[in-house]
């Protein structure tokens, strides 16, 4: 289940074939790092090590999944190094070590730590909606769902989406949510927004754990302050926070949803992976879908 979702439109998806992609991913599968290799970025089984397969189809969707290595090696780890070894050849030689050879000698140190650095590896999920239009990456930020769709550009060549243009303003929307308390059939207050001062961008004010509905929070409305982060519930089956951009965080289903995926006797993780991930697209399917109506996201 997706903790974070950034969108993306898909400006062509009926020229996406799951075949084609698994071919041409299966071109840029994931290597661990090289001894002198700093990070190493591919693409890896969605449903995990048990399984080769790049992709993984169902209800109109593939899902994909690219991982990072990287290998730690803190800059004040190899400073410590470079440190020791210029007042080596100080001390031998009697003489001050330059700029230049300073550098030099940091790429040495660097060459010589690295095979013995630690690695550390994360994934980062997308699904392609070809029904919905709209390819959704699991990243708590814009940076982490960038790379994952560069990634997807240089295996391809050429991968054509955008992040969403709304024709409705999200902040004038929002805020016109918890001034009113009427939101569309479908969506009602959670407990916590962020808002923001129109004429100074760096007056913010973060209630959570609050009825938004109360008069403290009207007060910073007619003061001129705009709601930037608002967190909704969605048909009593998700909660989640919606961001200015239309990137949505936090996302937490209900129970009793996922109790419709977990059925103790299924034993397969392939079998459970494909419930839950059929469970959770008709949910975001039906959740953007809804947005897209609101904040005017339709069209490519």
């Amino acid at each position: 289940m997706f903790k974070n979702v950034r969108l993306y439109r898909l400006e062509d998806p009926s020229a996406i074939n799951a075949e084609d992609l698994e071919q041409r991913l299966s071109e840029r599968r994931f290597r661990p790092c090289g001894p002198l290799q700093t990070a190493s970025l591919g693409w890896h089984p969605p449903l995990g090590e048990q399984t080769r397969v790049l992709t993984h189809a169902g209800n109109g969707c593939i899902a994909l999944c690219a991982r990072c290595q990287e290998r730690l090696l803190p800059a004040t780890v190899v400073g410590e190094a470079l440190d020791e070894r210029v007042a080596d050849i100080e001390d031998r030689e009697a003489r001050t070590v330059g700029r230049r050879e300073r550098r030099r000698l940091r790429e040495e140190v660097m060459i010589e730590m690295l095979p013995r650095a630690f690695t550390r590896s994360r994934r980062i999920h997308t699904y392609l909606d070809l029904i919905g239009g709209w390819m959704l990456v699991d990243a708590a930020s814009e940076k982490g769902a960038e790379e994952l769709v560069a990634l997807l550009r240089e295996t391809l060549g050429s991968f054509r989406v955008h992040p969403p243009r709304p024709r409705n303003d999200p902040i004038a929307i929002m805020t016109r949510w918890v001034a009113t308390g009427d939101l569309p059939a479908g969506l009602e207050l959670g407990d916590m927004c962020e808002l923001r001062d129109a004429r100074d961008k760096r007056a913010l004010v973060r209630c959570s754990g609050q009825d938004l509905e109360a008069e403290e929070i009207a007060t910073h409305l007619r003061v001129g302050k705009q709601v930037i982060r608002l967190a909704v519930r969605w048909r009593e089956h998700l909660e989640l926070v919606v961001q200015e951009d239309l990137s949505l965080k936090r996302l937490k289903f209900a129970d009793a949803l996922l109790e419709t995926a977990q059925e103790p006797d299924i034993e397969d993780p392939r079998v459970r992976f494909d419930a839950e991930f059929v469970l959770m697209v008709l949910q975001l399917r039906a959740l953007i879908e809804h947005l897209e109506a609101v904040f005017g996201m339709v069209g490519a």
